[in-house]
Parts: structure tokens; C-alpha cells; sequence
């Protein structure tokens, strides 16, 4: 009986003892578990499909498409400023009927030069030195 008296004096001890290592385990556990989604959410906001690094392939990908845009512009102008040229300038479509058709003027004769690929095209726009009339 002597024995049960001291097993039954050890047990609120050992409960309390029991009940301190179940609350540092879960405590451990919480720790971890939020550890792990902190640290999934970190991976996330990094490397996710809204993340820094799509932000900085967004934007690096903004700033390419402004520059085409804007070489793009400089294009539009360039060939609005050609076609008034066409419209009014009568030296302007001489010229372009001179090197896109390849028109000569009455007397005028065009020698063809051999070459090899861009050349050739260049070459065949060649004209005798022209006379206005």
C-alpha cells in the first residue's frame, strides 16, 4: 500500500510533466508548420506566376515592346512623309518610277551590269547620265 501511496502522491508530477512535453511538442509542431508555410509562400512570391521574377520579366518585356514601339513610330512617319512626297513632289515619283519600274526617258538607255545577289539588283537600276526635257 506503501508503494501505492507514492505512485498516487508522483501522479499530478508526472501529469504535469506529461502535459508540459505534449504542449512543447505541439508548440514544436505549430513552429514547424509555420516555418513550412512561410517558406512556401516566400517560394511563391519569388519565383510564383505573379512573383518578382515574372515582375522583372514583365517589365523588362515592357520595355522592349516600348522601344519597337517607338522605332516603330519613327517607321510610320518616315513612310507618311514619303507618301506626301509621292502626292506632290513630281521630281519624287520620277525618281521612285525611275528605281522600283525601271522608266527611262525618250533616248535614255539601260545597261544591265552582271553581279551577284544585292548587287544585281542595285545594278540594274543603272542608268546613262540623262538629259531633262
Amino acid at each position: 500500500m506503501h508503494h501505492r501511496l507514492k505512485l498516487t502522491a508522483k501522479l499530478p508530477a508526472l501529469a504535469g510533466a506529461a502535459k508540459d512535453r505534449v504542449y512543447l511538442w505541439r508548440r514544436r509542431g505549430a513552429t514547424m508548420a509555420t516555418g513550412s508555410l512561410a517558406l512556401m509562400m516566400f517560394y511563391g512570391v519569388i519565383f510564383g506566376h505573379n512573383g518578382v521574377t515574372a515582375y522583372i520579366h514583365k517589365r523588362e518585356e515592357a520595355r522592349e515592346l516600348q522601344q519597337q514601339m517607338q522605332q516603330l513610330q519613327k517607321e510610320n512617319e518616315r513612310l507618311n512623309e514619303h507618301i506626301d512626297r509621292l502626292q506632290s513632289d513630281p521630281d519624287a515619283i520620277e525618281h521612285e518610277a525611275r528605281e522600283e519600274l525601271h522608266y527611262t526617258r525618250a533616248g535614255e538607255v539601260i545597261y544591265t551590269l552582271p553581279g551577284a545577289g544585292a548587287d544585281a539588283s542595285k545594278a540594274t537600276g543603272s542608268t546613262t547620265p540623262s538629259s531633262k526635257q
